[in-house]
């Protein structure tokens, strides 16, 4: 499921070259904060994709939501002490 998600979540990725030292940005709208930024293309994409794996497991540590994507939800149950 964490998988499928963040394939989903990379669908979404934008990028662009930044003008002013031609270094590539990436970013996921859905998801505040999920930005990098690299060399090359393929290096952002790596790094972007590194973020976003933090991100989500910061926020199932804090017990934050996670933004539905494409329909897939990540949902945080809490655990009942026996």
């Amino acid at each position: 499921m964490l998988t499928k998600y963040i394939q989903k979540a990379m669908e979404h990725a934008r990028y662009e070259i930044l003008s002013d030292d031609g270094t590539f940005y990436g970013e996921i709208p859905e998801c505040p904060g999920v930005y990098a930024n690299a060399d090359t293309l393929e290096k952002c994409r790596n790094e972007l994709e590194e973020v976003l794996e933090e991100w989500i497991l910061f926020r199932i540590y804090k017990n934050l939501p996670i933004p539905e994507i494409d329909g897939l939800e990540i949902k945080i149950r809490e655990e009942v002490a026996a």
